[in-house]
């Protein structure tokens, strides 16, 4: 099966059956294509459905009849096919050629003709059908309406500019073990090797690469010195401030990557990491082996507290709450396409009882750190303000920053401030 058709298939599970883009690339089918066919389908992927409302409305003026249920596949290959002439500048000859030839791969010769036409005629016509595509904001910004106007009621000063800088490719962002070596100690080993990066002023664990690379060309990276995390969600453990000694709970905890580092910035704690899915929860085991690190870990909804609470209490709780991840759509573009308008208020009403519950685990003077990677008011300073006015024993401690902007309570960092990724956090105090 060739690059092309593979992506094709993998966009049809994505676009027209739900499945995240994270848990389709899993596939087998993917890691038996080298690694340059596997550099390919991935970039498919990603722009075709980062470009996905505006490749519609092209496709729209393109092809007057819906393709049968049965033949999305075909569909999804004229995306990419459309992706590739508009965003890959590939040589036009070069991508209808290809894109035909990968009709035959998906066992229907029958839409060579087919692909072969629609593309030759968007590509006489490009000039004009990309105006009238334009022509909607939401097919110019490639996000879908419900989203774009959330995004500039929550944003109207913004939002522009954070639909573009979801629209880009995130940077490659390392996180080095303070344990292991210092982060300048650490630039200065790339350097060494060919790989440029920058120092972030106020994550002292981060560094920015200047182009990514693949994790075996990162000097100790197998053997625990640095892991890959933006920048943004390195905030958390600082936040936190965690001491030797103290019983510390990561709610929602993988992939792992905010539990390691707690444990990287903190000898002596007593670490219990919470997940709901114990598949996801081998992935935190995986990233503690290689970093050397150990955490106690329990597969149970964190809201759920009888059914793994000991009833001893907390004196730091990270809150790493599921949410609409709308700061991090440049990383996972598929969220445009999978997340609905109504999956909101249902997060919401998860986050509450989130925090609802696993607040009374909390020793009294303890931290609480609520954080999402969402942009949006309502799963973030809304809710925090929702949970202080129900909660007299809460306060909000104040958080003097660079980064983020404030807010009403807590500090939103929206998508591409500072090279990051959309993040909010709070820092809520048991008082007693």
């Amino acid at each position: 099966m060739s690059a092309r058709a593979t992506a094709a298939l993998c966009l049809q599970r994505v676009i027209y059956e739900g499945e995240s883009l994270t848990e389709v690339l899993q596939d087998r089918t993917i890691a038996a294509l080298n690694p340059q066919d596997q550099a390919l389908l991935r970039d498919m992927c990603f722009g075709t459905l980062r470009w996905h409302e505006r490749l519609s409305a092209i496709l729209k003026k393109l092809v007057k009849k819906a393709l049968k249920a049965a033949d999305k596949d075909v569909e999804c290959l004229l995306r990419i096919g459309l992706y590739q002439l508009i965003y890959q500048r590939k040589p036009d000859h070069a991508a209808v050629n290809e894109t035909v030839k990968a009709t035959k791969k998906l066992k229907k010769d029958w839409a060579g003709k087919l692909v072969n036409g629609v593309l030759r005629t968007f590509i006489r016509e490009q000039a004009e059908l990309l105006v009238q595509a334009d022509s909607s904001v939401t097919a110019r910004y490639a996000f879908p309406d419900w989203l774009l106007k959330r995004i500039q009621t929550a944003w109207p000063d913004d939002w522009a500019d954070i639909l573009s800088a979801s629209n880009t490719h995130a940077p490659m962002t390392l996180r080095v073990n303070q344990r292991m070596q210092t982060t300048a100690a650490y630039q200065a080993l790339l350097q060494e090797a060919g790989i440029a990066a920058e120092l972030v002023s106020f994550v002292d664990s981060a560094l920015i690469l200047q182009t990514p690379v693949g994790v075996e060309q990162l000097p100790g990276f197998f053997s625990g010195t640095v892991s890959v995390q933006d920048a943004a969600a390195q905030l958390a453990a600082q936040l936190l401030d965690c001491q030797a000694g103290m019983r510390v709970l990561d709610a929602c905890a993988a992939p792992g990557g905010k539990t390691s580092h707690l444990l990287e910035r903190t000898d002596g704690l007593h670490l219990i990491a919470i997940d709901e899915s114990e598949s996801r929860l081998k992935r935190v085991t995986e990233n503690l082996t290689r970093l050397h690190l150990h955490a106690e870990w329990v597969a149970a909804d964190a809201g759920d507290t009888a059914t793994w609470w000991d009833g001893q209490l907390f004196d730091r709780i990270l809150l790493d709450a599921p949410c609409s991840a709308t700061g991090v759509i440049r990383r996972h573009p598929d969220i445009k396409v999978l997340r609905r308008d109504s999956d909101i208020a249902e997060l919401q009403q998860e986050q509450a009882q989130l925090l609802n519950n696993l607040w009374h685990t909390l020793r009294p003077g303890g931290l609480l750190l609520y954080a999402t990677c969402s942009i949006l008011p309502e799963e973030n300073s809304r809710q925090v303000e929702a949970f202080l006015a129900a909660h007299p024993d809460a306060t909000l401690e104040p958080m003097s920053a660079v980064w983020g902007r404030e807010q009403p309570a807590g500090r939103q960092l929206l998508p591409g401030e500072h090279a990051m990724d959309g993040f909010y956090y709070a820092l809520l105090r048991k008082v007693g």
